[in-house]
């Protein structure tokens, strides 16, 4: 049986990018486990987020866990940013996946104000 979040855009570019994380970090040389493990650990928690989110009873829980998805965007682009500097990743998939990271951030941003309009 589905869960109801499994059918959620949101949720499935969160999986994909977490994915795309994973497969571009088994590159990464030893000696940047640190980066590594954030890295991976940044995007995962963004699933792992929309989809206790959607698990949540009251509207201030899901609030919640949507605004720590968001944060877990945020936290993402930095570590990008020392990949690229350390030429762990490429400028031009730093690029892209910034791009799918700011994708991201907008959709749960509509998700945290449609929480606020909506009437219990």
């Amino acid at each position: 049986m589905a869960f109801a979040f499994e059918k959620l855009l949101v949720y499935q570019k969160a999986v994909d990018f977490a994915d795309t994380i994973c497969s571009a970090t088994e590159s990464f040389p030893r000696g940047y486990g640190f980066l590594v493990d954030q890295l991976n650990r940044a995007s995962l928690s963004i699933a792992m987020n929309i989809a206790e989110g959607n698990g949540g009873f009251t509207k201030p829980d899901r609030r919640n866990f949507f605004g720590i998805a968001r944060g877990s965007v945020q936290e993402c682009v930095p570590l990008l940013e020392l990949a690229n500097r350390r030429s762990l990743v490429k400028t031009e998939q730093q690029t892209h996946l910034k791009s799918e990271l700011g994708e991201l951030s907008k959709i749960l941003s509509g998700l945290i104000k449609g929480l606020e309009k909506q009437k219990v």
